[in-house]
């Protein structure tokens, strides 16, 4: 929140935005792969990932524990930013990556994997669906915009490297371990 408002208000503020987004290769510099997480394009923006960190975010941390939770929540962003660089390099796409959606998207998978029965409201859904589906929903409509090219400022592929980084931690998390 703070460099949010940091980059809104101050003309620092603006070469700093530029300093910490995700520049499409060969500009990236290895900070940028965490870094563009904590920019967002926007108010609408920052609140639907705030408000998707406190959905679900909170529920994750509490059955996982901050250490876990802390480096899965990374490996997600960073998982994010690596599909990004790589479709933005094969497509030719030069616009910058910003903002937590990769991290959050990974979130809402692994809320989805431990609880697949339990009943979400989305938004503009006006009934309940079992998480499992909505999780389901999530990927459908992202591979959706993407293969339209709807809303292309949107990095749908860094959702998406968001989500697959967040589910091959998971899958290494139940070879290796008891606790998942």
């Amino acid at each position: 929140m703070v460099i949010f408002v940091l980059c809104a208000i101050t003309v620092p503020g603006q070469a700093l935005y530029e300093y910490l987004a995700l520049w499409p290769f060969p500009h990236t510099r290895v900070w940028q792969l965490i870094s563009y997480g904590f920019l967002h394009g926007g108010l609408l923006h920052l609140a639907f990932n705030m408000l998707g960190f406190w959905i679900f975010g909170r529920v994750v941390e509490r059955r996982w524990g901050s250490t876990r939770y802390f480096a899965y929540y990374f490996v997600c962003v960073i998982g994010a930013a690596v599909v990004s660089l790589f479709t933005s390099y094969l497509l030719g796409h030069t616009q910058i990556t910003i903002g937590a959606s990769g991290g959050v998207l990974g979130l809402v998978l692994a809320f989805g994997l431990m609880f697949p029965d339990a009943r979400l409201v989305l938004f503009p859904i006006p009934y309940p669906v079992k998480a499992k589906w909505a999780l389901v929903g999530f990927v459908v409509v992202s591979v959706a915009l993407i293969a339209t090219d709807a809303l292309p400022r949107i990095a749908h592929y860094a959702h998406l490297g968001g989500m697959v980084s967040g589910w091959i931690l998971i899958q290494y998390w139940r070879r290796t371990s008891t606790q998942f």
